[in-house]
């Protein structure tokens, strides 16, 4: 039976539910006009670029995600072989080539990646009956919008989100001003949970200044030591270095609402600190910067990205902003996505 709109009949304190139209499964990333994008484009002065993507079999392993492992070649059987190294003169003598191909599996949210809106929901009392249900972000529905394993054709027995699926974002381009942020250079490899403050600080000395569609880059340095770990990660060393948000600042929140921008990219492992500090009240999001940006605001996440080159030229040549480029892939369904991001300066 299709649901009647609006999704719900009261919409959580502090969100733009609606705001966009009923329809909305991009959220604040209508705020990324072309006009907005061409200020992306009046960052490039020298056409110099930088790869902001990790090798996507890092971090390594699945200590850190237990549920979510590196990527996986293979090939499929072909002739008297595989489809790799194959021979065409198996087809025919007289052809020379040699073909390769091969197959992935990969989890989307591995490595290097956005969050789709359809990655993090809520328990809400969307119905204002009292009982919450499990919602994401604009009242699309767990179970009948983003459905898991076992739905009714044509996706039963895998998951698929029907709404809110990083094919929305990958649609859009994802294209226009980013700024960077160097919280490395202030405090090293130093844990610190960065509140509005420090983040007011670290942003006016590095000369920031986030407008209506920008996207904010926050680099700590989580990345390099993912990098130098070299593809056996220390979770418990990872967890206690480098500076991370503190997702529960409702200063740092109400900034991210008030600011315009439309995503927030960060190279460590969830954007903000987790596990958060604990929360007000009996019931609280465990990941609240999640809960403020994806499921209220429509505000995209992106994780695990690498801004060690781009951090030093932009200090050499005293900058702070850069053509941002970043579409996932456009792969129905799906909740997350690895990206390979690409600055030009």
């Amino acid at each position: 039976m299709q649901m009647s709109l609006p999704r719900w009949a009261r919409r959580p304190p502090g969100s733009n539910w609606g705001e966009f139209g009923s329809e909305d499964q991009i959220g604040r990333m209508n705020l990324l006009t072309p006009e907005r994008r061409l200020k992306g484009f009046q960052q490039v002065r020298t056409g110099e670029v930088f790869c902001l993507s990790l090798p996507l079999d890092l971090p390594g392993g699945n200590a850190i995600f237990p549920f979510r492992k590196p990527p996986c070649l293979h090939a499929e059987a072909r002739g008297s072989s595989v489809n790799y190294n194959y021979p065409f003169k198996e087809l025919s003598s007289e052809f020379t080539d040699v073909i390769s191909d091969d197959a992935v599996t990969l989890y989307t949210q591995y490595s290097t990646q956005w969050d789709a809106l359809g990655h993090a929901g809520q328990y809400f009392d969307v119905n204002d009956d009292g009982a919450p249900v499990k919602v994401y972000y604009n009242g699309y529905r767990a179970d009948h919008d983003i459905r898991g394993p076992g739905g009714d054709a044509p996706h039963s027995g895998s998951p698929h989100a029907g709404a809110l699926s990083i094919d929305r974002l990958a649609t859009t381009c994802v294209q226009g001003r980013g700024w960077l942020v160097n919280l490395k250079s202030i405090y090293g490899q130093t844990h610190h949970l960065v509140t509005y403050d420090d983040l007011m600080h670290a942003i006016e000395r590095d000369g920031v200044a986030v407008e209506t569609g920008d996207i904010l880059c926050i680099y700590t340095g989580t990345a390099d030591l993912i990098i130098e770990m070299a593809g056996d990660p220390d979770p418990d060393k990872l967890r206690n270095s480098c500076a991370v948000l503190d997702g529960r600042d409702d200063a740092l929140l109400r900034w991210v609402d008030d600011s315009g921008l439309v995503a927030i990219c960060s190279d460590n492992l969830a954007v903000e600190a987790y596990p958060a500090r604990p929360g007000v009240g009996d019931h609280y999001a465990s990941l609240p910067l999640h809960e403020h940006c994806l499921f209220k605001l429509g505000i995209h996440l992106a994780e695990l990205w690498y801004f060690e080159e781009l951090a030093a030229w932009l200090a050499r040549n005293g900058r702070s902003s850069f053509l941002l480029t970043a579409p996932p892939l456009r792969l129905p369904g799906a909740v997350g996505s690895p990206v390979t991001p690409v600055a030009t300066v």
